[in-house]
């Protein structure tokens, strides 16, 4: 059923998405902007963008759509294995898949590959991302552990609460590196006036360190290797930019375009810790892919 609301002058000057979340405070920015994309919500009978600015007199008409449920469900997709045993399954990820349902995703998913080729994993982490115990971003390459059962997925839960899973990827950066290593140790929160981006400049948020290594020297690029000791959102992307050097084409946090390339460069590129299943320490390795192996080969 159609809503329709009549813009007064306390409205006028609004972004449409901003005048939507306070009518439709229960639902998050990103449904709402969903709806605004699918064409669920006109204003004065035309589709317009969420930052459509309102005026005194605009008819504003909603239709509000219900997203479908996100429990995962198996999809024919391939999956690049790269360790199993009876506990625990290590995939090599490869950039532009998303790992889970979310927001206007509900099938590609890494998740739903996964149930396709190994039937049932764990459901400790809720029926939309069985067997997930971290994640990696859309656009990021590499190792992702998945849980088989509850139990595997609880103690490996334990050790990356407890920071007992070493971690390192393998990042390109904009400009030249000077110190050969270094630690960065800033907390992270979400930034207050871009809500997809996270920030490392405020002063307050979830503790986070990362550790670099430069392994490369370019004219104008340089390749670190990176451990991080706590999983935030955006991490590795945040820290660097912060430091004056993000990843390369990672626009999000100031980098340049990339001729020729449509993903940031950053690739989780080894992952050590205890299997569940055998009680033995693992470490595990996503080679480079090729594509990236090709903008090394590249003149930087």
């Amino acid at each position: 059923m159609t809503q329709d609301f009549h813009i007064e002058q306390g409205g006028a000057g609004k972004r449409l998405d901003h005048f939507l979340k306070e009518q439709f405070a229960e639902r998050s920015r990103a449904q709402l902007q969903e709806w605004i994309r699918d064409g669920k919500v006109l204003v004065n009978g035309l589709v317009v963008k969420a930052g459509h600015l309102l005026k005194a007199g605009d008819w504003v008409g909603v239709t509000p759509a219900e997203r479908p449920g996100l429990t995962a469900r198996a999809e024919d997709l391939p999956v690049a294995v790269l360790y199993e045993d009876d506990a625990v399954i290590a995939v090599n990820k490869p950039a532009g898949m998303v790992v889970h349902a979310g927001a206007g995703v509900h099938s590609g998913t890494l998740v739903n590959a996964l149930l396709h080729h190994f039937g049932s994993l764990s459901s400790a982490g809720g029926e939309d991302r069985p067997g997930i115990v971290h994640r990696l971003d859309k656009q990021t390459s590499g190792v992702l552990l998945v849980a088989r059962n509850d139990a595997a997925h609880q103690k490996l839960a334990a050790q990356f609460a407890g920071r007992e899973v070493e971690k390192t990827y393998i990042a390109l950066v904009e400009g030249v590196v000077k110190k050969d290593s270094g630690r960065i140790d800033k907390p992270i929160a979400r930034d207050p006036v871009k809500r997809v981006k996270m920030t490392a400049r405020l002063d307050r948020g979830r503790a986070a360190w990362s550790e670099y290594r430069v392994t490369r020297r370019f004219a104008k690029h340089t390749l670190v290797e990176v451990k991080i000791g706590t999983g935030r959102t955006h991490q590795i992307r945040v820290h660097l930019s912060s430091i004056g050097h993000p990843v390369a084409g990672d626009r999000l946090y100031g980098a340049a375009a990339e001729v020729g390339h449509d993903r940031f460069f950053l690739h989780a590129w080894r992952i050590r810790f205890t299997s569940p299943g055998t009680g033995k320490l693992v470490t595990i390795e996503a080679p480079l892919p090729g594509e990236l192996e090709e903008w090394l080969n590249a003149p930087l």
